[in-house]
């Protein structure tokens, strides 16, 4: 007799619990390493920067093989779906935890990073649409433009939120004569301005290339007749405009004002860009939009409705 392979067709609600318990896996992994990183603050341990190392690198490989099954599950553009691009973004925030971890081991770098990780995941499970869209060619390929400078414009501001933050807390120790403390080792003031000034001067740069090619990808929807097309009208539209607007006042003012890129004020203004990168996701997740149901900015490779406007 020849046995009949049966092809295991899995629901949506078999789906969701598939990804949700691998979700929780490298979550949990993330959480722990976070948990040795404030531990950090309270005792000295000779074994725990191995610990750290390897909860968080457990996760980040769980995580890239999530993602790889995901990529390789799917007929359409991989990676194409609202729940992908925060996950994406996340993975990118891990990769760089481990790299600054392993470079600067003395530096609990991951106090300020693993927490934009866990809510970013937290936002793709809990939040985030997992449908992608069929699409054309031409809007798949603007489509990828768009997601991929707006993910690295958003890294950006992230990444200037971090060295901000860093920057204020090293600040306050100087200035309270806290800078010496064995558990709590930052970079220098110098570093971290150089930092923060070089990321809030890139971010508007990847944010308008990201805005270009969503509006060229408008226009190919628009001469395809695609429903696809997104008024400027729409929240997401025009909250990201107000997002990429202050990111190139920063970014001008960082540059043309020398004293901007030096001590608190450029602290404040990565704080400022990642308030305003707030403000955009939150009307993303909160409020309708014409980009259909899916609550966040375009894919890495985008779905069709994701994609469709300018942001």
């Amino acid at each position: 007799r020849r046995r009949r392979r049966r092809k295991l067709n899995l629901g949506p609600i078999d789906q969701r619990m598939i990804s949700g318990i691998t979700i929780l896996c490298f979550a949990a992994s993330y959480a722990v390493a976070l948990a040795l990183e404030v531990s950090r603050l309270l005792f000295r341990s000779g074994v725990r920067g191995a610990l750290m190392l390897s909860f968080g690198a457990a996760g980040f490989l769980a995580h890239t093989a999530f993602l790889g099954y995901r990529a390789a599950a799917v007929t359409q553009a991989p990676l194409s779906s609202p729940f992908d691009w925060y996950l994406v973004a996340a993975w990118v925030l891990a990769g760089l935890y481990l790299g600054l971890t392993v470079q600067y081991p003395r530096t609990p770098v991951g106090l300020f990073i693993l927490p934009l990780v866990l809510g970013l995941i937290g936002v793709a499970r809990f939040l985030a649409d997992q449908q992608p869209f069929a699409r054309g060619s031409a809007s798949q390929f603007w489509g990828m433009i768009h997601g991929a400078f707006l993910l690295l414009g958003v890294l950006a501001v992230l990444a200037g939120f971090v060295a901000g933050l860093m920057l204020l807390v090293q600040s306050y120790r100087l200035k309270h004569k806290m800078a010496g403390g064995e558990r709590l080792r930052l970079p220098s003031l110098e570093s971290l301005e150089r930092a923060g000034a070089r990321l809030t001067m890139a971010a508007p740069w990847m944010l308008a290339l990201g805005f270009l090619s969503g509006v060229i990808l408008n226009q190919v929807n628009h001469h395809r007749q695609l429903d696809d097309v997104v008024p400027w009208s729409d929240p997401v539209v025009w909250s990201f405009t107000l997002l990429l607007a202050w990111a190139t006042a920063a970014a001008l003012f960082c540059a043309l004002y020398k004293p901007a890129r030096q001590g608190r004020k450029v602290a404040y203004l990565t704080l400022t860009s990642f308030l305003f990168l707030l403000l955009w996701l939150g009307i993303r997740l909160s409020i309708p939009s014409e980009h259909g149901v899916s609550p966040v900015v375009a894919a890495p490779l985008p779905s069709a409705s994701q994609a469709g406007g300018p942001a």
